[in-house]
Order: C-alpha cells, then structure tokens, then sequence
C-alpha cells in the first residue's frame, strides 16, 4: 500500500486539481538568423501568491483580472525555487515584456510566449511570469541553468499552465 493510502485510509480517494508550470526558452544569438531551441528548461508548480489570486478572482474580490498574468521577467538569481516567492531573486534590470497569450496544445493549458533582447552581459538563471509590468503578483519563478547572453541575443521564453481536474 502506498504512502497516500496509507494516510487516506483503506478505499478512500483523494480529489486534487494540480496546477504545474513549465517553462521552455528558444535562444537567438547576435548576428544569427534562427532561434535555437533548448527544450524545457524548468518544471514546477505556481506560487501561493498566483493561488490565492486566483481564488480571490474566483469570488470577484481583486482589482487585478486573471488574464493579466503575461508579464515575463528573467534575472541572475540562484536560490531555488519555493511557492512562497513573491519575486525574481536577482531581476536583470531590463523591462518585462508582454506574452502573446493563447491555448496550449489542449483547453487545459495556458500558454504565454515573450521575446526578450538583452542590453547588456548576463547569466541569465530564473524567469518570472507576473500580473503586471512592474511589480504585480508572481505566478511562478522558474530556476535553471545559465544561458549566457550578450547584448542583442535574444531568449523566446514560454511558459504552460496545465490546469488537470481531479484524477
């Protein structure tokens, strides 16, 4: 018997909506032509912030509306990811940009996609999806291993929501 039975007892079932984010990046070097792809770059879930927002929206209670999560952000900070993250660690310095925003490859999965072009020289090591331009509520911090950039190369990041019903 598993853990969860175990602690569910004998017959019970045990309902969850599970919320994951994962993040994939495309990088464009100065001077090439192509994005290159680099896959899927971090899969977590979203933060305690995003949840309770979301069910603040549920009840009608924010002035921030659900569809306003296309904000990414990207930085240089290391520390590992936790659901309590209300910001990126260490932010480049450089203006979020606006996701396109559409469905995933199914209706359960969000999906926003945001070119970035770098101004200067960074590792670039966690993206952050938010509500707003600046400051706003975190969705989800992602933590990965450095892409090195310099000014003018450019990362696609996409970042997919998948909302699954109870299993």
């Amino acid at each position: 018997m598993n853990l969860l039975a175990k602690l569910l007892g004998k017959g019970e079932r045990r309902h969850v909506v599970e919320l994951e984010g994962v993040l994939s990046a495309r990088i464009k070097r100065a001077g090439e032509k192509r994005f290159r792809d680099l896959g899927v770059i971090a899969r977590k879930k979203v933060t305690d912030a995003f949840v309770a927002h979301l069910v603040d929206s549920l009840q009608n209670q924010t002035s921030t509306p659900i569809d306003t999560f296309k904000y990414h952000d990207s930085g240089t900070g290391t520390n590992a990811e936790n659901k309590t993250d209300t910001a990126l660690q260490t932010p480049c310095g450089e203006a979020r940009d606006t996701g396109t925003q559409i469905e995933g490859a199914t209706g359960n999965i969000y999906k926003s996609v945001a070119t970035h072009t770098y101004a200067g020289s960074f590792a670039i090591t966690e993206h952050g999806l938010f509500s707003a331009s600046s400051a706003g509520t975190l969705m989800d911090r992602s933590v990965f291993a450095a892409i090195n950039v310099v000014a003018t190369d450019q990362i696609e990041f996409t970042y997919q929501l998948t909302c699954t019903s109870e299993s």
